[in-house]
């Protein structure tokens, strides 16, 4: 008994010394391990006469508890410790996944088209954002009384004659006045236009320009390759047909709807209730386009096409609100 109470005292004090859970680990094998000092007491006591046995057995049991609880306190202490210092590092503390980004579903929509438009022999090329007068404009036959010169929809810089650009044609002119035919370019890129923001509009968007010019380029060469495009963007079979309209760079002009993927062109409020949606507009390359680029129109011809990313990505993931893209919203982001 005199023995226990002083072994209580000892193993007091050389917790209190113990600094690391390396050391309470060999202070845990001395008194409470397979040949501890507790342990070889307990089984002792089985050789005493009853009397005794009873109660060195529960003074022993006392002292187990007694010890294991001091030894838990210790290492709550020590583990805390070593949290809140930046120098001890506690290896056997489960570590922290922080969470990890990825690309913005817009930024994935354009690398794919990107890609497929590579593997038809296309080149990615880019622009500058702040345009003049005559690539927004002059070159691409869009003369000074057009609508699309006016502040509602063309965002002009402050005492200059520059602009945002509102489309990625100019990077048609830029390409062409440097490069000489045959070519094939898609032209990816963000475009400002100032418009009353809604479920479809933005005053900033993602388009993509494509151009193609050649000495037999034709709108079957078009047709073909719009086809081959959006079978392989949706990854199944979609229905096009192409419908008259009017550009000024391009002559003759159409535009390009597609089957609504939505309702398999069995009419939905999603193509307002006609089967169809419109996606392209384009057209064989205006003759004063290839002027304006140094091209003589007699011995080269092309088409020329623009499209939306953003409706591209509507489309691809059935997104109901253009302005989604664009919220920042993770609960939004974090699904693609």
């Amino acid at each position: 008994m005199q023995n226990l109470r002083l072994l209580k005292k000892q193993a007091q004090k050389e917790i209190e010394k113990v600094r690391d859970l390396k050391e309470l680990d060999g202070f845990f094998r001395k008194y409470l391990g397979k040949k501890g000092e507790v342990t070889q007491i307990l089984s002792k006591i089985k050789i005493l006469k009853k009397e005794k046995r009873v109660k060195a057995g529960k003074e022993a049991n006392l002292l187990k508890n007694f010890i294991k609880q001091r030894i838990e306190m210790k290492k709550t202490h020590l583990i805390n410790v070593s949290a809140k210092d930046p120098e001890v590092i506690d290896i056997t503390v489960p570590g922290k996944r922080f969470p990890t980004g990825h690309l913005h579903p817009l930024t994935q929509i354009q690398r794919k088209v990107e890609e497929i438009f590579q593997s038809m022999g296309f080149s990615v090329v880019d622009g500058p954002h702040i345009e003049t007068e005559w690539y927004n404009f002059d070159a691409l036959n869009i003369p000074k009384d057009h609508p699309a010169r006016d502040a509602w929809n063309t965002l002009w810089l402050k005492n200059s004659k520059l602009l945002l650009r509102t489309h990625t044609s100019p990077v048609q002119i830029r390409y062409m006045e440097k490069n000489n035919p045959p070519l094939r370019i898609i032209v990816p890129g963000r475009v400002f236009r100032r418009e009353a923001t809604d479920v479809s509009h933005e005053v900033n968007f993602y388009q993509i320009e494509g151009l193609m010019v050649g000495k037999n380029i034709s709108v079957a060469n078009f047709k073909a390759i719009i086809q081959g495009f959006f079978q392989k963007f949706f990854q199944k079979d979609v229905s096009i047909r192409m419908r008259t309209s009017y550009f000024p760079f391009t002559e003759p002009s159409f535009e390009i709807d597609m089957s609504c993927l939505n309702c398999q062109g069995k009419r939905c409020s999603v193509c307002s209730q006609s089967g169809w949606l419109e996606m392209i507009g384009a057209g064989m390359v205006h003759p004063n386009v290839l002027k304006a680029s140094g091209l003589n129109p007699k011995n080269w011809q092309g088409f020329a096409f623009g499209m939306s990313l953003d409706r591209l990505a509507m489309m691809k993931y059935k997104i109901n609100d253009i302005r989604l893209l664009y919220s920042g919203d993770l609960r939004f982001l974090n699904q693609f």
